[in-house]
């Protein structure tokens, strides 16, 4: 997995949002030891000008970029992990929309298999309240988004994203 410096590198973002989750520390997985997680690629039409942007969570324990998500809980449907997720670390609602690929990696030497799901953003003009799991919230345009993520797994998420808003 590829991994870059996520520090700030510019690009400017609107915090946004309010948070009051807290991770509980559960181990969901598979009897493979696969933890199983979810989240979405979260998105809005931006209020300067109407172009598309995409959420990027900064998170201070790993110093990194990433789309929200997080572990599910012991028998969570994943499409509710995800909207849970997103609550907790954006402090927003969201409407999802389209299942967007599933990624699979190794993290701290265990497999993690995470979907997602594309998801607007609902109730997006709150002041983003930084928590224990994310310190930071940008919106950016897309093309800056691939480039503030940390992860190259996520940015094929932007991709996948793109194509499912295209008109068809």
């Amino acid at each position: 997995m590829n991994r870059r410096n996520s520090r700030d590198d510019g690009l400017v973002g609107t915090d946004t949002g309010t948070d009051t989750g807290t991770d509980t520390g559960t181990d969901t997985g598979t009897d493979t030891g696969t933890v199983l997680a979810a989240g979405c690629v979260l998105w809005r039409r931006s209020p300067r000008g109407g172009g598309l942007e995409v959420a990027l969570v900064h998170r201070p324990r790993y110093d990194d970029w990433s789309h929200p998500k997080g572990k599910l809980k012991h028998g969570e449907e994943a499409l509710r992990g995800a909207v849970r997720e997103v609550a907790e670390e954006t402090g927003m609602g969201c409407a999802p929309g389209e299942a967007l690929p599933t990624l699979h990696y190794v993290a701290k030497g265990r497999p993690k298999q995470v979907r997602y799901w594309a998801a607007e953003a609902v109730d997006h003009d709150e002041t983003f309240v930084p928590n224990r799991e994310v310190d930071r919230l940008v919106w950016l345009p897309p093309d800056a988004a691939r480039r503030r993520l940390s992860y190259d797994h996520d940015r094929t998420l932007i991709d996948a994203l793109l194509h499912t808003l295209r008109p068809s």
